[in-house]
């Protein structure tokens, strides 16, 4: 897959080269960066990318001009590709959006700085506009890199395990089970024991549990969106009762 990403400040995309999934993914030929920066295509001596905002304002707007001559580009180099503007006045950034992303052939990401852009470039040039989260970052490359990592970790040899992705949190709509490794004990807490019994059919039934049941505690909403057929019905009624009577017998909660 091909990343074009058009920035102010490409330099700080070296990061993604340096080592981990994605490096190693761009390494292998799995996914392709390329950057542009808006300030190659100004005009003038200044290559000003920026000026004040009509009607008055604080902060400075990012002009038409430099960045549609970049989007341009981009898309000469990587015909179909989808212009991404990152920004937090998008649509919120969930698994499914990056699967979707992942089964695209290559993506322009606009990662923008100041105030924002030219409101006519998100009407000319821009075909979606996304968002990481309900809050505000100085840029937009941050955002860009979060949407490299998590498509990057979605393609086929991107991770060690080709199960690894399709068991992550939010891939099925639920959050992850927990997880163990050795020792078996720690300070007295020890790995459960189904676990450790090479029962897979049990070890899968106890993770479906748990990830229904870590759902239920900390993000409800998701599992408002689902459908559970009975059994998994059932698994997380004996979760929440077991949660009860523990809850019960330290003395959390009063009979």
């Amino acid at each position: 897959m091909r990343f074009d990403v058009i920035t102010l400040f490409p330099e700080q995309f070296r990061i993604l080269s340096g080592e981990g999934v994605v490096a190693r993914a761009l390494g292998s030929g799995i996914a392709e960066l390329h950057l542009w920066n808006p300030r190659d295509f100004a005009l003038g001596a200044h290559r000003r990318v920026d000026d004040r905002p009509y009607g008055g304002g604080p902060g400075m707007v990012m002009l038409f001009e430099p960045l549609a001559a970049a989007i341009a580009a981009a898309r000469a180099a990587s015909p179909g590709a989808q212009v991404a503007y990152l920004s937090p006045q998008g649509r919120t950034l969930d698994q499914q959006a990056m699967i979707d992303f992942a089964s695209a052939p290559g993506w322009i990401l606009l990662a923008g700085r100041y105030e924002g852009i030219d409101e006519r470039l998100l009407a000319s040039c821009i075909d979606q506009e996304w968002s990481i989260g309900d809050y505000v970052l100085s840029g937009g490359e941050l955002p860009a890199m979060v949407v490299m990592d998590a498509v990057i970790r979605l393609l086929p040899g991107a991770l060690g395990h080709e199960r690894s992705a399709c068991e992550d949190s939010h891939m099925n709509g639920l959050l992850d089970c927990p997880h163990f490794s050795r020792p078996e004990q720690i300070d007295g807490l020890r790995v459960p024991e189904v676990l450790l019994s090479g029962d897979h059919g049990a070890i899968a039934r106890w993770r479906r549990q748990q990830a229904l049941g870590r759902t239920w505690l900390r993000r409800p909403d998701l599992l408002a969106k689902m459908t559970l057929d009975n059994d998994e019905q059932q698994l997380l009624q004996d979760f929440i009762q077991a949660r009860q009577a523990a809850a019960l017998d330290s003395g959390e909660i009063e009979p």
